[in-house]
């Protein structure tokens, strides 16, 4: 018997070692590196890795002979999710979709899948449920199932050559986790594993014009399990977030070659499934009636559109010797930063004081344009004063105490007319330089501006 040759496999960057180490050495992460079964060579290896990105009969061509027009788009039935694939699917595209358990990744394909089944022929293959625990999810549901051709199975070989004879136009795989491929000899699940199964996969969809949705698992920090290469080797990624109690979940791309990164579409969950939210602002602008203190609108630029979302503060004082500097939503370092900051150019002195920061409806803001936002917030709740309840702010704060313009400046001021928001504080670049109806626009350049705007 031939002694089994093992390799070690980075997880995050995809670099292998001879041996087992506890921090890679080449992205530096810790406890990312796993063991995998090494496949003996094989004379048909050579042959299985040809027309790895579609089939090239071996000819050069220019770029205006190719033609583009035998590969349209089509929609998937979810306007939120069109928006997130850059305006449809594309047929030969392998999309990744990740997201926590309970998130409602199989509901949301099982519904797009039914709704295509009725149009074009379409495959569902699922390796973690029993055909009768999904055709049970499509009742419940709802939702037509005369269509739609199911398989149970995991081994990839016989899922393609099975796809084959069907010839579909559209597959999911459920899940990259429990598929195996027969050539490589360690269990499913593993970094090798997976890598050849999403590799075999992608090379299938792209020969034969299949759009593919891959089903992928996360780790406990929310990321993507398996090897970074997986990431690599297909053409669009999204996060299926939420908390599985919660009614909304939020879907955003990571990578997208087809359209805009960073996209976000907004889903309820129902009982009937899921249902896209086609104005999600409303979602995050659920105030109260009775204004009060740390409370203000900002307008934060998603992808390709504007959302209105409420930023909170709360600014007590601290019994501690080291005061609480918590936030959810946002970054802590950039509450630090601006802490520095209000003090130094705002002689706003927090020494002293908790800062709890909270963006309501569970959204991450990771935009500077939050800043002015922010500290107007914190100011507020400082001084116990509530802001105008048609009061919209953004903006950029340096560290000399400068306010620096924002992207698309102009369209989140339109998102802010339509909500009836009336008065905004935004960066001196950011003005319009035609009114806009019922909008009155004070433009800041430094902190101090910003203050004496909030005491006018």
């Amino acid at each position: 018997m031939a002694k089994r040759k093992t390799a070690f496999v980075c997880s995050d960057c995809g670099a292998e070692f001879p041996r087992w180490q506890g921090q890679c050495s080449e992205c530096k992460a810790w406890n990312t590196i796993s063991e995998f079964v090494v496949s003996p060579a094989k004379s048909t290896a050579k042959g299985s890795f040809a027309g790895y990105a579609g089939q090239t009969h071996s000819q050069i061509q220019t770029l205006n002979e190719i033609n583009v027009e035998d590969l349209p788009r089509f929609s998937s039935g979810l306007k939120e999710l069109d928006r997130v694939l850059g305006g449809g699917i594309v047929p030969g595209s392998a999309i990744l979709i990740g997201g926590s358990p309970g998130a409602g990744k199989s509901t949301l394909l099982l519904q797009v899948m039914c709704q295509q089944a009725a149009s074009k022929p379409a495959l569902y293959v699922t390796g973690e449920e029993s055909l009768q625990q999904v055709a049970m999810r499509a009742r419940r549901l709802g939702l037509p199932d005369d269509k739609l051709m199911m398989l149970a199975e995991t081994n990839v070989e016989m899922i393609c050559d099975l796809a084959l004879k069907q010839k579909p136009q559209i597959m999911v795989i459920d899940s990259i986790q429990v598929m195996h491929v027969s050539d490589v000899q360690s269990a499913p699940g593993s970094v090798s594993q997976v890598r050849e199964s999403a590799a075999y996969l992608t090379r299938f969809a792209k020969q034969y014009h299949i759009a593919m949705f891959i089903v992928g698992h996360v780790t406990k920090d929310g990321s993507l399990a398996g090897p970074k290469v997986l990431e690599h080797c297909i053409d669009c990624s999204m996060m299926l977030e939420g908390e599985s109690d919660g009614r909304f979940r939020t879907l955003r791309s990571h990578k997208n070659r087809f359209g805009a990164v960073n996209e976000l579409g907004v889903f309820g969950m129902t009982d009937k499934g899921v249902k896209e939210v086609g104005n999600p602002s409303a979602i995050f602008l659920s105030r109260s009636d009775s204004q009060a203190p740390g409370s203000v609108v900002m307008v934060i630029w998603e992808g390709t559109r504007p959302l209105l979302v409420e930023i909170q503060a709360l600014v007590d004082y601290s019994q501690l010797n080291n005061p609480r500097r918590v936030t959810v939503g946002l970054e802590q370092n950039r509450l630090a930063m601006l802490l520095a900051v209000m003090h130094r150019h705002g002689n706003v002195q927090m020494n002293d004081q908790d800062v709890f920061v909270n963006v309501v409806g569970g959204v991450k803001v990771s935009e500077t344009a939050a800043d002015l936002a922010l500290l107007v917030a914190m100011i507020s709740s400082f001084r116990n004063r509530a802001l105008p309840r048609e009061l919209i702010v953004f903006g950029e704060v340096g560290l000399a105490g400068e306010i620096r313009p924002v992207p698309n400046g102009s369209e989140r001021l339109s998102e802010a007319v339509k909500h009836g928001f009336k008065r905004a504080i935004v960066p001196k670049a950011n003005a319009p330089k035609n009114k806009i109806a019922g909008l009155t626009v004070i433009p800041v350049t430094k902190l101090s501006d910003a203050l004496e705007a909030l005491d006018a």
